[in-house]
């Protein structure tokens, strides 16, 4: 390899940053926690290579917090694109297998699953691949993430026949086998800044020099890892050979700070000074051309600007220090470091804020005269819960971050702009706020919101064609879906997260005044299909759908319908096509623009103003309604029309009437109803007791062992209790385990207890008793409920004719799921009545075709809580 030059080839730079996930501890699951520093390592990193000049304009592509799809996708195409120079960047956390040789990179949906390996990851292994196969002449790849160092061994295992990984260099942020702390959450990773800070030197600046630099950084400001060991940065191969290097940066000079208070760079004051020595000299050259008609004139003056620049720089090699002479001769001076503004926003928004923020940061409204950038935006996005929460109740914590209260680390850096999705989020807030002794965020939002887009209901274009799009509430839309076709889901995300899943939940529910949906949450959450855990965004949840085309073709998805136009290209897969129907008793989202002023957070008070009217002007403008247009969204006021009608997808209609705007209260309680819904749960356990039970009872595949591998799915505020199930008389059961709260052990006692009687059952009389009993014990609330009816199906005689309509009308006016689990392998085939029982409650029949001990499992645990 020769010594490599890139500059005016085509160069790629991909800068992967994940400083928000998905799944966070203490969720067992979950990664260690949020990562805020990663957002300024986006945008510092970025800015310093925009700097460089190796770089050109749409050479290099931030990824914020992307999902493994987003990554790889966007990584394949930089390798395609590259063919100069491909630089790939890697922050956020990471992991290695358990032997230590492979290096998982965790992106933003990753979970950790013992025994079922690390979903939302990707290995470096497969990082390499696409490098070596990548068009691009060099490849840097740069890693600040825990374990960074073992990718060296990786590289060199990689398999590589063709020696194609030799064009890929490594530079790692700490040693193998070492975690490293994620930072604070006002600055960049310690290795990340060091590393801007060599690029910023100013100069031509090598692989080789940067390695150097950073490692001499990171020495003399003895940054620490985890256990507090040393944290040291590795290359692939130190030292490089002079010949065989990487040019990744050519600035004008160095990038340095003002030492006054003022805030402002080093080269503006230097840029402003000089202005004034010119102006000086040119002043005394008038002067003298003044005098020189009056009298005898010097021979050849020098020229003003001449002297005012070796006045000038004489004065600079006095005063300046270790700082250097800029060259100030030339037509600019470096720009200085810009103020960051930080937007805060709904996880529906973040992908469109994200997109009008970066065409806001290069535009002509952002720059200065000078040709440099007035300030750069860092969005990201929270639960739209708990951004309310934070803002109404705990500003106090965000400015003084406690171990067990700590929103800098839940939700991110304080805001000076937060855009929520509809107005009602901010009377919340102030409400909220109203009941605090002190606040520490005083909001200010704008008039008006910046754009509108209605919740709409997304059906199979093959399943909606005889679905009235308009005129029609929710609840009613929904039940013409399933009459049409029984077959289809419903799916929503998760209305603890975003505020289009809450709006559409209020729908469920019928809790807009003058609805004409559902009265009863129970009810409404058992229409939705069974996931093991709703999506953070709507966003996601079209992404999800297409990975399974079977159950893509089946679902109708609640989500805002600007995500029909662009929330579609995030998997590879063919999706099905979707149409829009606009329930008209669901807001619609209405993205308001809130400036948020922190108690002692003046400093900077004036530019950070004039960067947010800035904004908000750009945003409220032609440039940002293009942007809004673009992704889909309608115009805030009249006939809501689409902004950028001519790209509209099919499927959605040209102008809607709203829904009358989201109110405060409603959306309040429509919360507390889906936590009742989602809260401590109820089960009622049948078990067959009769004497045909015998040789299906001992062991882990008996009757009991089945209920107690069922047990770990309820926690200690869930109440259930187990019926055994014999005698066909007035009494058609024993009470095994009282109804309530128990001890699992307490539970486990008593199934050990249980016996099989010398009798037979009475499988009718069993579920009306117990319908009844749920019903009653569900009557004054809206706590989620099963019921579990375990058979080996000998006494389904019984479960027929008059008494099987008895037992099925029961179970549909009941609203209590029943589960119908048999020991048969035929006990749910076509015409046999326990599949029966089970639709009629909206419950699943199990056999013993099915997985039947953990589907039973999952089905006990979505209703209870848990163990701990």
């Amino acid at each position: 390899m020769s010594r490599f030059d890139p500059r005016g080839k085509a160069n790629r730079a991909l800068l992967a940053g994940v400083s928000e996930y998905d799944h966070t501890a203490p969720d067992p699951q979950g990664v260690a926690g949020q990562l805020p520093a990663v957002r300024h390592n986006r945008t510092t990193l970025e800015d310093a290579l925009h700097r460089g000049g190796v770089f050109g304009a749409g050479e290099v592509r931030t990824l914020a917090s992307p999902a493994p799809d987003d990554f790889t996708g966007a990584l394949r195409r930089a390798c395609r694109e590259a063919r100069g120079l491909l630089l790939l960047y890697f922050a956020g956390h990471a992991v290695t297998s358990t032997s230590g040789s492979e290096l998982h990179l965790q992106m933003r949906t990753a979970r950790v699953l013992t025994g079922h390996g690390l979903p939302g990851s990707v290995s470096f292994s497969q990082v390499l691949g696409e490098l070596a196969e990548s068009n691009a002449e060099q490849v840097v790849v740069i890693l600040d993430c825990c374990y960074a160092g073992n990718a060296a061994g990786i590289w060199h295992r990689f398999d590589d026949p063709k020696r194609k990984k030799h064009k890929i260099l490594l530079l790692m942020s700490v040693q193998p086998n070492r975690c490293i702390l994620g930072g604070d959450a006002d600055v960049a990773t310690p290795f990340t800044r060091e590393l801007t800070q060599a690029l910023d030197a100013g100069g031509e600046v090598w692989l080789s020099g940067l390695y150097a630099a950073v490692k001499e950084r990171m020495a003399a400001a003895k940054y620490r890892a985890e256990d507090d060991d040393p944290q040291r940065p590795q290359a692939l191969a130190p030292p490089w050979d002079p010949e065989a290097d990487v040019l990744l940066a050519a600035g004008p000079g160095p990038m340095v700070t003002d030492p006054d208070s003022s805030g402002g760079s080093r080269s503006t004051w230097l840029r402003g000074l000089h202005a004034r020595a010119r102006k000086t000299g040119a002043r005394k050259a008038g002067a003298r051309k003044a005098g020189a008609r009056k009298g005898r004139a010097r021979k050849r003056p020098a020229p003003s600007g001449r002297i005012a620049s070796a006045v000038l720089l004489a004065l600079l090699a006095t005063l300046a220090g270790g700082y250097g002479i800029l060259a100030l001769t030339g037509e600019s001076a470096p720009c200085g470091p810009s103020l960051e503004l930080r937007v805060l926003t709904d996880p529906d928004l973040e992908p469109v804020i994200r997109a009008a923020a970066d065409a806001y940061v290069t535009s002509d409204a952002n720059t200065t005269g000078d040709g440099c950038r007035r300030s750069g935006v860092t969005v990201n996005s929270a639960g739209a819960v708990a951004v309310v929460t934070a803002l109404g109740e705990r500003t106090d914590a965000w400015q003084q971050p406690r171990e067990d209260d700590n929103p800098q680390r839940d939700i991110g850096p304080q805001p000076d702009v937060w855009i929520p999705a509809t107005r009602a989020d901010v009377d919340r807030v102030t409400s909220a706020a109203a009941r605090e002794d002190r606040v520490f965020a005083r909001l200010e939002p704008q008039d008006g919101p910046l754009a509108y887009s209605p919740v709409v209901l997304a059906v199979p274009k093959e399943r909606g064609a005889a679905l009235d799009p308009t005129g029609r509430s929710l609840a009613e839309l929904t039940s013409d879906l399933e009459q049409a076709d029984a077959t289809t889901e419903l799916h929503r995300s998760d209305p603890e997260s975003t505020d289009s899943a809450l709006l559409a939940t209020m729908g469920l529910y019928g809790d807009e005044p003058g609805a004409r949906g559902a009265a009863d949450a129970r009810a409404a959450e058992l229409r939705l299909a069974r996931t093991a855990r709703p999506e953070p965004s709507a966003a996601r949840l079209l992404c999800t759908l297409p990975g399974d085309h079977a159950v893509d073709g089946r679902s109708a998805a609640l989500v805002p319908e600007f995500l029909l136009k662009t929330g579609i290209g995030c998997h590879p897969a063919t999706r099905v096509p979707r149409i829009a129907a606009y329930p008209d008793d669901v807001p619609g989202l209405e993205p308001a623009f809130v400036r948020v002023r922190w108690e002692d957070g003046d400093r900077d008070a004036e530019a950070r103003d004039d960067a947010v009217d800035r904004f908000r002007t750009w945003l409220t403008g032609t440039d940002g309604r293009a942007v809004l247009g673009e992704h889909g969204f309608r115009s805030a006021t009249g006939e809501r029309g689409l902004l950028d009608a001519g790209s509209a997808p099919e499927g959605l209609v040209e102008s809607v009437r709203p829904a009358r705007r989201a109110d405060p209260s409603t959306m309040r309680r429509a919360l507390e109803r889906y936590g009742n819904a989602h809260g401590p749960g109820r089960v009622l356990f049948l078990l067959d007791s009769s004497g045909s039970m015998a040789g299906r009872w001992d062991g882990s595949s008996g009757g009991p062992g089945i209920l107690k591998q069922t047990l770990p799915g309820l926690g200690g505020e869930d109440e259930y209790g187990v019926w055994a199930v014999h005698g066909t008389g007035d009494r058609t059961h024993t009470e095994l385990l009282p109804f309530g709260t128990h001890e699992r052990s307490a539970a486990e006692h008593a199934l050990d207890k249980a016996e099989v009687r010398d009798a037979e059952a009475d499988p009718p009389g069993a579920l009306r008793d117990a319908l009844e009993f749920m019903r009653e014990r569900g009557s004054d609330d809206e706590r989620p409920q099963l019921i579990v009816h375990l058979t080996d199906g000998e006494d389904d005689g019984r479960l027929a004719g008059k008494a099987l309509e008895d037992v099925v009308d029961r179970a549909r006016d009941a609203g209590v799921p029943v589960a119908m689990v048999s020991l048969s392998s035929s006990g749910c085939d076509q015409g046999r009545p326990a599949p029966r029982v089970a639709e009629a409650g909206r419950g699943r029949c199990l056999d013993v075709g099915d997985d039947l001990v953990p589907a039973l499992h999952d089905e006990v645990a979505r209703t209870g809580m848990g163990e701990e």
